[in-house]
């Protein structure tokens, strides 16, 4: 099973309770997924977030709604949080969240490991796209949170990519 990462960084200008609290809230996924996954929580909400909490949601590919589930596997509130694909598109779904405070801010690493179904086909459909998708869906993630907290300082950085 060939494993795939990608991971981003992102600087926000507010203090790390309030970062932390606003990415700790599963109900924000859907203002910062694409309009094009249709994301939907299925889990009742509010969602109370810590170690052993299971989400459920859907999203489209292709219009083909798949159930996805993730379980937040370690919580360390306000510094860090993992969420592991239980059910979904991926054989393999690990998404790091850190938050750490720095000059005028906080931090944010996400590093997604990942693969994907087919062998040899799934490894065709990251190389055409996949890989480009995730990075366009982390892009626009960016963006959103860029705008709701009104970051002044953006960065990507892209680390050892297999």
């Amino acid at each position: 099973m060939k494993t795939f990462e990608i991971s981003t960084k992102q600087y926000i200008n507010k203090p790390l309770d309030v970062v932390f609290e606003f990415f700790s809230k599963p109900e924000n996924l859907e203002m910062i997924t694409p309009a094009s996954l249709s994301f939907n929580i299925l889990t009742p909400t509010p969602i109370k977030m810590g170690k052993g909490s299971l989400i459920d949601y859907t999203i489209r590919l292709f219009g083909i709604p798949i159930h996805w589930r993730t379980l937040i596997s370690d919580y360390e509130p306000p510094f860090r949080f993992v969420d592991q694909q239980i059910k979904g598109p991926y054989t393999f779904w690990h998404h790091t969240h850190t938050f750490q405070s720095v000059d005028g801010g906080v931090e944010i690493i996400d590093k997604v490991k990942y693969s994907l179904p087919l062998g040899w086909l799934g490894r065709l459909a990251h190389s055409i796209w996949v890989r480009k998708d995730l990075e366009k869906i982390f892009e626009h993630r960016k963006t959103v949170v860029q705008n709701y907290f009104g970051i002044i300082k953006i960065s990507t950085e892209r680390m050892a990519q297999s």
